[in-house]
């Protein structure tokens, strides 16, 4: 085989511009670098993810939260939603702008040690990459490479090959108008975010689950709540598979295995993400895959000396925060090969922007079982504190589970108002291996503040 030609060397090629563009730094002045990023600058959270949908769920639950008011003795409505002033909002005066500064910061003169491709790139070779094809293809080799190219919308093979139209979180939340129904296939974080989203700004909306409980990752006790409150909002469709699609100038029809079917305006797929190893022949750059992820050990070396991979392309967890923190570990291990710091998995929390919010860290009550734990466990209510009466609250509650014989806390479960907030402090008990005996008594808790619903969950816990 000939020896490929090689149109530029780099001391770093890193291939993906979401967290991957926060690697370099003053340090890394001295370096030749290139940045691969075929779409925009900040990656899946920055464009189609965690931040501009929050900017959506907060406007969704301003709405929300106003047409519920009479419970508080408020009169007040929505009279109406205009949604392209959200979509202006989001995306023209904030989200656009932040990615097209981004990525004209790599390619001007503060930064002249680094390139930025914009075609697509595959591995051609050991550390050796093609972008671009025809009259734009490039190949480009580095002594170093960092593989954070993160993932991709998941279509199950009925939507696909029907030739319906269908949208991703990574066009959603773009559409011209706004819908006046929306079918959603999916039950996990992304489809009830959405879900939410457009339910509360007024479209009809209907939730089609090949699992018998939405958000069945969680909690038992949260999920099994979170399905009963999802179905008194939305025509939800539990323990169903779509086996054909159709589309006509009623919008999209889903046939279900029962023999119903549903129609809506437009079709949301919700359905997972895939990393996107499988697109970047990996095999020729003798990197391997496991389970769909690139393989790591505990640095973020990859099966291929020199290269490196981060974020959703590698990790079990498909979390920012996560990918931002293994950025962390993989800058310092490039520059430290002697001192490798591992990439931190440990007490990862997640939350879910619905409603109501949801957050969770630690062991679920059946993997703490499962785990051989001797276990108390505490469910709290809301509505049993003060605040909580304030608000009217009779959905939320907080699941605390702990070792009875250590008083190390192993799990926090929040489904209520602010719950990714108040979670935090039982992320940080769990981080610095705190005794939940201790934490409940030696320090104030404000009353009557929220965090009173934490403090009696920790006091209920039996030892």
């Amino acid at each position: 085989m000939s020896e490929t030609k090689v149109d530029a060397h780099y001391d770093l090629i890193i291939l993906g511009a979401g967290s991957g563009n926060s690697i370099p730094g003053p340090e890394h002045d001295d370096m030749s670098i290139a940045i691969i990023e075929e779409a925009k600058f900040g990656g899946t959270c920055m464009n189609v993810g965690c931040i501009p949908t929050k900017m959506y769920v907060y406007a969704a639950d301003t709405a929300l939260v106003t047409r519920d008011s009479a419970r508080l003795g408020v009169d007040a409505q929505v009279n109406g939603v205009d949604w392209r002033s959200i979509v202006d909002r989001v995306f023209l005066n904030r989200i656009d702008k932040i990615a097209e500064a981004g990525e004209n910061y790599r390619r001007g003169p503060e930064t002249p040690n680094i390139d930025v491709y914009d075609r697509h790139a595959t591995f051609v070779g050991e550390r050796t990459l093609r972008t671009g094809q025809g009259e734009q293809e490039k190949i480009i080799s580095g002594d170093q490479i960092v593989i954070a190219a993160g993932s991709r919308p998941n279509i199950p093979a009925v939507i696909s090959r029907s030739g319906v139209r269908y949208h991703t979180n990574e066009d959603i939340m773009r559409l011209p108008e706004q819908p006046k129904s929306i079918v959603i296939m999916g039950g996990g974080f992304i489809a009830m975010e959405f879900a939410h989203v457009f339910e509360a700004l007024g479209t009809k909306v209907t939730v089609v689950n090949r699992s018998h409980k939405l958000l069945r990752h969680l909690d038992a006790d949260l999920a099994d709540r979170f399905t009963a409150l999802a179905q008194q909002r939305y025509d939800v469709r539990l323990g169903r598979q779509v086996t054909a699609a159709g589309e006509d100038q009623n919008g999209i029809t889903l046939h279900l295995d029962d023999g119903a079917r549903v129609n809506a305006e437009i079709l949301l797929v919700a359905t997972g993400r895939t990393p996107n190893g499988d697109q970047l022949n990996l095999a020729s750059a003798g990197i391997e895959m496991a389970e769909q992820r690139i393989t790591v050990d505990p640095y973020g070396r990859t099966t291929a000396e020199g290269v490196w991979a981060l974020g959703d392309i590698s990790s079990p967890y498909q979390l920012k925060h996560v990918a931002n923190a293994e950025t962390r570990a993989v800058r310092h291990n490039l520059s430290h090969p002697d001192d490798l710091r591992r990439m931190p998995r440990e007490n990862v929390p997640s939350a879910i922007f619905t409603h109501p919010q949801i957050a969770t860290v630690g062991l679920t009550q059946q993997e703490a079982e499962q785990a051989g734990y001797d276990i108390t466990v505490k469910v709290q209510n809301y509505g049993d504190v003060a605040y909580g009466w304030a608000m009217e609250d009779q959905t939320g509650i907080v699941k605390l589970i702990a070792d009875k014989k250590t008083g190390k806390l192993l799990g926090a479960h929040y489904m209520g108002p602010q719950a990714a907030t108040l979670i935090q402090q039982m992320i940080t008990v769990m981080t610095f291996d705190l005794d939940v005996r201790e934490v409940a008594t030696k320090q104030y808790w404000i009353h009557p503040a929220l965090p009173e619903v934490t403090e009696n969950a920790l006091l209920g816990l039996e030892f």
